[in-house]
């Protein structure tokens, strides 16, 4: 008989894939699901970008790259953070991942042994915790709930550092909150781990392009803390390019270096003609981005006001991203038939199961009494989900 490593049994499984592939076996069954589970754009990659690929395949881009890259295209990320973000890296500071989640956990191998401690704000990214427990590190929780925007504060973080931490993870805009932390809330933190030098700070910045406040602070712009700051980025959500897979760091040589070994092993580079099509995305202005995101807005207006018809939601606004994480709590109890709410897992799988749309528990973001609720959907869509959501949530007594 086989035996799985113990490293399979601890991690636990993602929590929106799963959701996702719930929602497409009740599709499959002709069930009429709609799905606001997954973080994807329904958009389709702007043409200029698909067209620069069929060039690349075209014109021979069929070989091994670097590991970290082609050259020309690290030096576009380069230019790409100077002209956004005002921020300055050297080409060989930049490693591109077959997505943004390989390199994040690039980054903690890179970092972290075991028993080192990582801060982690809360609500956060599904698979921050189970990439630093692969790593042998100990994450700890740092909560913000909706009275602070799901946003924690400077005074938080110091309380939680110890002699063990090695470092610190968050996302802004966020997901799973779709919170976006401002100039001087960033400010005060990069003031506390200025203090830490030995604290490497993962800055995840995938969402940068859906933000709804008009301006992006990375952490990295802090002079105090450039040079213990990790950003993370890719094309997936503000391209929609989610299937391409690329994703880059922008970071101390030191750990640059490091990611680009580990890589070297596991993976090697990412797809050629991926890295062809970035050039275009990176070097043109964002356009589509801009538009995209309008959209965004809109439906994230749309989603609040109907949220506002549902009983026992309570929503904060949120300025980036495209998810609402409203506070499910005032519901646990309550029933309908053979169903009773116990808490945000259950209210999910009601909502799957009898109104036939797909959410995610907070449980698996560091907040049970809440859902994630992604409207990277159309209007319509959104509309009627939240119809079906109301008419199960009305029938709960």
């Amino acid at each position: 008989m086989i035996t799985l490593s113990t490293r399979i049994g601890r991690m636990n499984e993602s929590q929106t894939i799963a959701m996702a592939q719930r929602t497409r076996e009740l599709a499959s069954k002709g069930i009429d699901v709609i799905s606001l589970s997954l973080g994807e754009p329904d958009f389709l990659t702007p043409e200029r970008i698909r067209n620069s690929a069929k060039k690349a395949i075209d014109d021979g881009y069929s070989f091994y790259t670097p590991v970290p890259g082609y050259k020309e295209l690290r030096e576009a990320v380069a230019f790409k953070l100077k002209r956004d973000n005002n921020l300055s890296y050297e080409f060989n500071q930049i490693v591109v991942s077959t997505g943004a989640k390989q390199s994040l956990i690039n980054v903690i191998l890179s970092i972290i042994d075991p028993g080192d401690e990582v801060l982690v704000p809360a609500p956060y990214w599904v698979s921050y915790i189970e990439m630093i427990r692969m790593a042998g590190g100990e994450p700890v929780i740092v909560e913000a709930g909706i009275d602070q925007d799901y946003k924690v504060n400077a005074e938080q973080l110091e309380k939680a550092i110890t002699s063990k931490t090695r470092m610190m993870i968050f996302s802004s805009p966020c997901n799973p909150t779709g919170s976006v932390y401002t100039h001087e809330e960033l400010k005060d933190i990069a003031h506390l781990f200025s203090k830490h030098p030995n604290i490497v700070l993962l800055s995840d910045e995938i969402y940068e392009y859906i933000n709804f406040t008009g301006q992006h602070h990375s952490l990295a712009s802090f002079p105090e803390v450039y040079n213990q700051t990790v950003v993370v980025n890719g094309l997936s959500k503000g391209f929609a390019m989610t299937g391409w897979r690329l994703g880059y760091i922008a970071a101390p040589l030191e750990i640059a270096k490091a990611c680009e070994k580990i890589q070297g092993q596991f993976t090697s580079a990412t797809c050629s003609i991926t890295q062809r099509a970035a050039l275009t995305a990176l070097l043109e202005d964002p356009v589509e981005a801009k538009q995209m995101t309008q959209s965004f807005l809109s439906r994230r207006n749309l989603l609040l006001e109907e949220l506002k018809t549902v009983p026992g939601f309570k929503s904060n606004t949120p300025d980036g991203a495209f998810y609402v994480f409203p506070d499910v709590s005032e519901l646990f109890g309550k029933s309908m038939g053979d169903w009773t709410i116990q808490n945000a897992d259950t209210l999910c799988d009601y909502l799957l199961e009898v109104a036939h749309v797909g959410v995610v528990t907070g449980v698996a973001f560091g907040a049970p009494n809440c859902i994630r609720i992604s409207y990277a959907t159309s209007e319509d869509k959104i509309k009627e989900a939240l119809r079906r959501i109301r008419e199960a949530i009305q029938a709960l007594k």
